[in-house]
């Protein structure tokens, strides 16, 4: 885990604002659903993304598959992996 050096006070409920080049830089946009954790004597925060999503496109769909612990891939989120390492290689 890596430290920001950023503190934020809790507001009288108890929330706290996430600043925007956090959000930004962990792609979390206005209503994306955040999964709260307890680790320990920490609390994480991490978008969250349901069982089976793909890795690359988030999507949740019958024909993902999973080709090893946390890497689901959709067909889409397959092809455009390929792309991508192919453009890498040349």
């Amino acid at each position: 885990m890596k430290t920001t050096g950023i503190v934020r006070n809790t507001d009288p409920l108890g929330r706290i604002v996430i600043p925007k080049e956090l959000r930004r830089g962990m792609e979390i946009n206005v209503g994306d659903p955040v999964e709260i954790l307890v680790e320990e004597d920490e609390i994480v925060l991490r978008k969250y993304q349901a069982a089976g999503a793909c890795l690359v496109t988030g999507e949740v769909q019958a024909g993902n598959k999973e080709f090893a612990p946390g890497l689901t891939l959709s067909l889409e989120g397959a092809r455009i992996l390929l792309q991508e390492l192919q453009n890498k290689k040349s």
